[in-house]
């Protein structure tokens, strides 16, 4: 799919990851829909980005997310790319010191973190199937995002690693039903990222951080998270798969 020609719903995208790919998506000539619960961002965000639209979206809500997606829809003249960013972090041991994990706490991360990749994912998969096909027959590309977590989650990252160990275990079923409807579906699974939360941690356990890393020694940098997302797109031939975006690292136990 040509950069230009971009029309994408990007969830969680007014900071992070997210908001990375919404920019390259714009500086390509593309243009954006960002999902997001924070309004204050969110209008910073359609500020510096032009042509962009935001809408308050709670992604865990079935119907709010089919509203928000044909709203989208509307106000881009079109969809035909869906980047599911949006995600919590869950710490916590099954069996914590003072009780075990609160049902409502794991749910919490499945509620966003899988259902809410999701909501999306099919809601606007039914409105790429409308679309008119490009060169080898393309609608659509749907992009998730899991972790490395998913498969080598850390103690204390049970509910986390369940929720993205969920979205790399859909993206293949759902790769290969929307084959009839030329919409491709693949899934990036980041290892430790550049984040507001590690930008605020002390020198000392940033430079662990860095060092746990095999190759580049340093954490992941948002903006190749989005050349992945743009490499994507640009790919018809990638389909069906999870890619790790992690400088080899292999999570440690603790």
């Amino acid at each position: 799919m040509e950069a230009s020609k971009v029309k994408a719903i990007i969830t969680g995208g007014v900071s992070g990851l997210g908001f990375a790919v919404a920019q390259r998506i714009v500086a390509d000539g593309g243009r954006v829909a960002l999902f997001d619960i924070n309004d204050e961002k969110g209008a910073a965000a359609v500020a510096e980005l032009e042509g962009s639209s935001f809408f308050n979206v709670d992604v865990s809500s079935e119907q709010a997310v089919a509203d928000a997606v044909n709203a989208a829809h509307k106000a881009m003249g079109g969809l035909n790319v869906a980047v599911n960013c949006a995600g919590i972090l869950s710490a916590g041991r099954v069996l914590g010191r003072e009780a075990p994990m609160a049902l409502d706490y794991f749910s919490a991360a499945i509620k966003v973190n899988l259902i809410g990749s999701f909501n999306v994912s099919k809601a606007a998969a039914n409105r790429m199937q409308e679309n008119e096909p490009a060169e080898d027959g393309e609608r659509g590309v749907i992009i998730n995002t899991a972790s490395v977590a998913a498969y080598e989650g850390q103690i204390g990252q049970a509910a986390y690693s369940a929720s993205k160990g969920g979205v790399v275990g859909m993206t293949l079923p759902m790769a290969r039903e929307f084959t009839r409807i030329g919409v491709r579906v693949m899934t990036i699974a980041p290892g430790i990222f550049h984040t507001p939360m590690v930008d605020g941690m002390p020198d000392h356990v940033q430079e662990a951080l860095n060092a746990s890393i095999p190759f580049p020694k340093r954490l992941g940098r948002s903006e190749e998270f989005a050349d992945t997302v743009a490499w994507i797109v640009s790919n018809r031939y990638m389909n069906g798969s999870v890619i790790r975006l992690d400088g080899a690292v292999r999570l440690e136990p603790k």
